[in-house]
């Protein structure tokens, strides 16, 4: 059975034409108002998991945040979207703290002298991983995002790997590399994200006591492996659905 998604606000006020205050909820149609979840996908490279995470996402009907993150933060903070870039999981993480110049639209020579560390965009960052969360059920690849969401009652943390023989042809077809240049770029990104994964939240990235649900996507298959995290998340949120 397929539910239509819809974005209702919610407005307050205490006097006649005043809006003092709006919040936003999801709504299915054809069941009751769900409540608000998230789902975190950890990865390795080459593993299928942000083409899982849009799967997931298209087969609940929710929000779905990967690299739309950077550009959020961007737009949300006033930097630009090469500052979080350049600390972001996927790049090469050092652990000293990077130094990022600061702009602002209005006054660029004001801030010439103010500067944000790995620390600071981090912050930015997972500020608006918590917001998007209130807005709804949603799922978000990477970026910790189990870890700034710890305190969130209604939450799935995955971490999606996949066989090395796997995850070197996925990412060779996709990069369009050989096998060696993408077995490279697969131990590099590796690398960067755990120890991106641990600078900030002090816990070992891909270990099974970080996460609650840990599969190896060479297993099942994308689709497969999308169709039993489905289950798991509809049975964990008490999710209406029809047969698979």
């Amino acid at each position: 059975m397929q539910y239509t998604l819809i974005r209702i606000c919610f407005c307050t006020s205490q006097l006649p034409g005043m809006i003092l205050n709006c919040k936003f909820e999801y709504y299915k149609i054809g069941q009751q108002m769900t409540q608000r979840y998230v789902i975190t996908i950890g990865r390795q490279l080459g593993s299928g998991g942000r083409e899982i995470g849009q799967k997931l996402s298209a087969r609940l009907g929710i929000a779905f945040y990967d690299k739309e993150l950077i550009r959020i933060a961007s737009q949300q903070s006033g930097l630009k979207e090469e500052f979080f870039e350049r600390v972001d999981e996927q790049k090469h993480f050092s652990l000293f703290p990077g130094i990022l110049g600061l702009r602002n639209s209005m006054n660029d020579d004001f801030f010439s002298n103010y500067y944000l560390s790995n620390e600071s965009l981090f912050r930015i960052q997972s500020e608006v991983i918590r917001n998007l969360s209130v807005e709804g059920p949603c799922i978000f690849v990477g970026r910790c995002a189990d870890y700034v969401l710890k305190d969130e009652k209604d939450c799935l943390n995955l971490f999606i790997s996949a066989d090395m023989h796997d995850r070197i042809r996925r990412i060779s077809s996709s990069h369009k590399i050989t096998e060696g240049k993408a077995k490279e770029m697969i131990e590099r990104t590796d690398k960067g994200r755990s120890g991106y994964y641990h600078y900030f939240s002090g816990k070992t990235w891909g270990a099974a006591e970080s996460y609650h649900l840990c599969i190896n996507s060479s297993l099942l298959g994308l689709d497969e492996t999308v169709r039993l995290i489905g289950q798991v998340a509809e049975s964990r949120f008490r999710l209406t659905r029809g047969n698979d």
